[in-house]
């Protein structure tokens, strides 16, 4: 077995960018796959060009594995590039300092409060956020928010740790910083912002301290992208192949990565455009097209392909009719709902989207981006559904994605999805078990999740949309995965 990764064994060439100094400048939630192969590799990326004091403190939520192995690694890790026309391997060397937030509390509210920190980023995913899918507000009464506002000293979430640690932050110095949100949410500088103001609001924090916030913290806009899955033990032998070391906790990722922000930072940045992200105020344009071209076609994919069998998003996406059902979503009803950035070459992004989700040697998982369905589609479907819906229109792929979603991981009583299904993860399992559970046919069962509050009041107001999505379920249930995409596919309906 070879020596694990370390300062002494790093294979010449093969750093990213520059490392970072010991001093900190930045706190992470969320030490995930995407936050070390996205935030991390652009931070390398910017001081090699520019050098500056902004090493990264990561902070686990609740898991020791990634924690233990950095620290075992001197904070090293791999980035496995995998594309059709080769792979390649890159160290990371920006973190300096990680924790885990469940049982590391007091150090990270130490570290959020402490002036030399100037940004805090979150990759905490949609559900880290805890929002009511109905109405978009901070779901006080969700039991670890709950738990947070009754025990402020000691808070357990991400949302709870930043508002705690912004108050002592105010306490202790005022120091300017600025939070900036790396998750796949609509506005998501906008939404963290008005998270955070309205779990402040209910732990009841000073008026002082809410002033403060608005005038020296910003919460920027930004949109992030690229296709990271999860490690596999070939990711493992791939990079000791390559290296020559060890390395217990690689990321593989593709190649294509993009990252745009509003330039809003209250006490400075790193030099993040030498890694290519963009500086832009529209932001929400470019949040737009990736939410719903990437992500929402995504989905789609997934739930199709785990429906049809199929274990990898390229061997989903490989299906003609999921193909078919994709191109027909993007052209006929995401694209016609995007204010589209200027000089934005639609045709050419969505020809690159084909090409990443065909990229075989990814071999991303189909349950893993069919998991967290009830936090992903809220945030996909809903907005360009009700804009067709109100032009006397019923979006058929859009609904074909919800009913794959409901068949995927609450399937009508008596049918088997399989086990590709079977393995996505859903946070609001139990609840939609609950609201189904007097359902007795496929009707009601639907019915009841799409009047259930997982959707907005806006879209569960068109009950002809309700009604498609019930058609497609019915479709999966008595005649398979595919005569619901011929269904959808059918001239008659666009």
């Amino acid at each position: 077995m070879s020596d694990r990764l370390n300062h002494a064994n790093l294979p010449e060439g093969h750093l990213i960018g520059a490392a970072a100094p010991q001093r900190t400048g930045i706190v992470h939630f969320g030490l995930g796959n995407f936050h070390r192969a996205h935030l991390a590799v652009y931070t390398a990326k910017a001081l090699a060009e520019e050098p500056g004091d902004w090493g990264i403190v990561g902070i686990a939520n609740r898991s020791h594995r990634v924690v233990d192995a950095m620290e075992a690694q001197e904070h090293l890790y791999s980035i496995l590039t995998l594309d059709p026309a080769g792979e390649e391997v890159g160290v990371v060397d920006v973190h300096r300092r990680t924790f885990v937030a469940a049982e590391d509390g007091p150090q990270v509210l130490e570290a959020i409060a402490d002036p030399a920190h100037k940004i805090l980023t979150l990759t905490i995913s949609e559900a880290g956020y805890h929002l009511n899918s109905r109405t978009n507000e901070l779901e006080t009464s969700s039991p670890d928010i709950a738990a947070d506002l009754a025990n402020p000293g000691e808070p357990k979430t991400p949302l709870g740790l930043i508002a705690e640690g912004l108050v002592r932050r105010f306490e202790a110095n005022q120091a300017p910083i600025t939070v900036l949100s790396c998750d796949n949410l609509v506005s998501n500088g906008n939404t963290t912002k008005a998270a955070v103001g309205q779990y402040l609001e209910a732990s009841g924090a000073s008026e002082a301290m809410r002033a403060w916030l608005a005038e020296n913290v910003t919460f920027p806009n930004a949109m992030v992208d690229r296709i990271v899955p999860g490690p596999t033990d070939d990711t493992k032998a791939a990079v000791e192949r390559i290296l020559g070391v060890e390395d217990a906790c690689p990321v593989p990722a593709e190649r294509f990565t993009m990252w745009v922000i509003q330039d809003h930072f209250a006490a400075g940045r790193p030099k993040w455009e030498a890694g290519g992200a963009i500086f832009t105020e529209e932001v929400e344009k470019y949040e737009l097209v990736k939410l719903r071209l990437l992500n929402g076609s995504h989905s789609l994919i997934a739930y199709l392909g785990a429906l049809d069998g199929r274990d990898t998003i390229p061997a989903s996406r490989a299906q003609q009719f999921v193909a078919d059902c994709v191109r027909a979503a993007i052209e006929n009803e995401y694209l016609p709902s995007i204010p589209l950035p200027d000089g934005f070459d639609a045709p050419a992004y969505i020809e690159s989207l084909f090409d990443r989700w065909n990229n075989t040697a990814l071999g991303d998982k189909t349950f893993r981006v069919g998991s967290d369905g009830s936090t992903k589609l809220v945030q996909r479907v809903p907005e360009p559904a009700v804009l067709m819906l109100d032009r006397g229109e019923v979006p058929q792929q859009l609904a074909l994605t919800v009913a794959g979603w409901i068949c995927c991981v609450v399937p009508p009583a008596g049918f088997q999805p399989g086990p590709i299904a079977d393995a996505m993860a859903e946070p609001a399992k139990e609840r939609l078990l609950a609201a189904t559970q007097d359902a007795t046919d496929v009707r009601s069962h639907v019915t009841a999740i799409m009047t259930g509050g997982f959707f907005p009041d806006a879209l569960a107001a068109h009950p002809e949309f309700t009604d498609r999505v019930v058609e497609f379920c019915e479709a999966i249930v008595n005649d398979g995965v595919r005569a619901a995409a011929q269904l959808a596919l059918a001239p008659s309906h666009f």
